[in-house]
């Protein structure tokens, strides 16, 4: 290949491969996001008291005093959750917690966030909480004890008390 046909051939892959002298760019910032909620579940397994004796094994208190437990979980967004409260129950009588049979006798019991230690209240006197580390639930148990040496009806005692995340 002479000199000449070489100078040809190269101008000629210099004008096909070489952009175009007109072109040029551009750019711009897209932006992207999102949002996530402070969100927190709970839910609730039921204190179990069993059987309850006014005669014999729950005559007196606190030796026939009759204890049981449940359990409330949380599930919150990470960095979310303050307290749980838990009401006073359908069958209150002030702030005192009631469980009743349909008829006018009620058992009483109460609720603690402790064993034996401090009641388990509502509003600001629930239990305080750290904030989530993680989305994954946290289990809480709840201590009930039903006082022993109260003259009540046969029957089947039952309450529903309201389990509250505040977030």
């Amino acid at each position: 290949m002479n000199k000449r046909t070489a100078l040809l051939a190269t101008v000629i892959a210099a004008t096909l491969f070489t952009a175009p002298l007109f072109a040029a760019t551009a750019t711009s910032d897209l932006a992207v996001n999102a949002s996530v909620a402070a969100n927190c579940l709970i839910s609730t397994t039921a204190v179990a008291f069993g059987a309850y004796d006014p005669l014999t094994l729950n005559a007196t208190t606190p030796a026939g005093d009759l204890a049981g437990t449940g359990t409330v979980v949380v599930t919150c967004t990470k960095g979310a959750g303050t307290s749980i409260a838990l009401g006073l129950g359908l069958h209150a009588s002030g702030t005192t917690r009631q469980m009743n049979a349909g008829g006018t006798d009620n058992l009483t019991y109460e609720l603690y966030q402790t064993l034996g230690g401090l009641v388990w209240g509502t509003g600001a006197s629930g239990l305080t909480i750290a904030a989530a580390p993680s989305k994954a639930a946290r289990t809480w148990t709840v201590y009930g004890n039903v006082l022993g040496g109260q003259d009540v009806a046969a029957g089947s005692y039952a309450d529903t008390v309201v389990a509250t995340i505040n977030y």
